[in-house]
């Protein structure tokens, strides 16, 4: 049984006495006791390392006061399982160095045996959701297949994802075979979570913001509802496309539960655009982290007051950056706890 349940409550729109509240990207690196690890482990060896991705999970429910544990890893445990080689170099980021360019490279992908290949997430899952004993839900995720594709084709970070939208412009039949088979995939992977032990799981389609409107519902969101339709009787769903807040009335009448913003919408705006169909989790601006505390306890009670307390969850827009002091972390998760209940 879980003690605190406030977030599962909130994403079945049922009453909570006060706002869940969870930051995205919360298990790392800005926490000195996770620095400790990655100064003796690489990347992928915390991510794949059951005993220490646990540890890592559960050090902001125990520092920070989060209403949620969200399992570390990473997005592109799924190029991985599908054969892709991925190179995580510290302080440069992710770089896949054989890109997807043709048919031929996609026909190429596995997309069986999730669950086999990814073993190690789902060790760290039920280690986890062991070691919180009910305290808190325990999050899963994955990345959206438009940003995987993004990943897949670019072979590593960009601020234009230009080739990955050449790729879906000049060859879209074998971008729509790309983005089916990582949907698949992933699928299959959220499942497994489930089973698990993760009690909810988000989808990031963090680079969903390259794509215009009309590309967004052509590459990102058919793939998106396709996943939330797949685990609406698992477990609930929040879909995070970063930067997409026109299609948030599409999204409140998908099967998705809950919908992630970013800083770039009012939560009036959002409100209205879903007309409180779905539960609405963010938007607070990770840089205003860095503010002096007084304000960021300030800004946190505008934001509540704007969105209300029911069927909202409040985050962050984006991940919490690297440079966040700790307190500062903390005094936004404490703030939304004072700020009370029903309203």
């Amino acid at each position: 049984m879980l003690k605190n349940d406030l977030l599962l409550r909130a994403l079945r729109g049922e009453e909570t006495e006060r706002v869940p509240v969870w930051m995205m990207r919360q298990a790392g690196r800005y926490l000195p006791d996770y620095l400790k690890l990655k100064a003796k482990y690489d990347f992928f060896t915390r991510v794949q390392t059951p005993e220490l991705a646990t540890e890592i999970t559960l050090q902001p429910v125990d520092q920070v006061g989060v209403d949620a544990a969200i399992i570390f890893s990473d997005i592109l445990v799924i190029p991985q399982a599908m054969g892709v080689e991925v190179l995580m170099e510290e302080g440069k980021g992710p770089s896949l160095p054989n890109v997807i360019k043709s048919q031929a490279d996609v026909d190429t992908l596995n997309t069986e045996n999730a669950e086999e290949h990814l073993k190690y997430v789902m060790d760290a899952l039920s280690l986890t959701k062991k070691a919180l004993n009910g305290r808190v839900p325990l999050i899963g995720f994955a990345g959206a297949p438009w940003t995987i594709l993004c990943y897949m084709v670019e072979g590593k970070g960009s601020k234009t994802w230009d080739k990955a939208k050449q790729f879906a412009y000049t060859q879209p039949l074998v971008a729509h075979n790309l983005l089916q088979k990582i949907t698949d995939i992933t699928i299959s992977y959220l499942k497994a979570q489930v089973r698990a032990g993760a009690d909810t799981v988000q989808v990031f389609d963090s680079w969903a913001g390259a794509l215009s409107p009309a590309d967004f519902k052509n590459f990102a969101q058919p793939y998106l509802f396709r996943i939330a339709d797949a685990l609406k009787n698992d477990a609930p769903v929040i879909l995070f496309p970063k930067g997409s807040w026109y299609a948030l009335p599409d999204i409140s009448n998908s099967a998705a539960s809950g919908v992630g913003i970013d800083w770039c919408i009012t939560p009036q705006m959002a409100r209205e655009l879903t007309n409180n169909r779905i539960t609405i989790q963010g938007n607070f601006d990770p840089s205003k982290l860095l503010a002096p505390i007084p304000e960021i306890k300030k800004a946190v009670k505008e934001m509540i007051d704007a969105f209300g307390t029911q069927r909202y969850v409040a985050n962050l827009g984006h991940g919490i950056m690297p440079n966040v002091p700790v307190d500062h972390a903390k005094a936004f998760v404490d703030a939304v706890k004072e700020y009370g209940g029903k309203k």
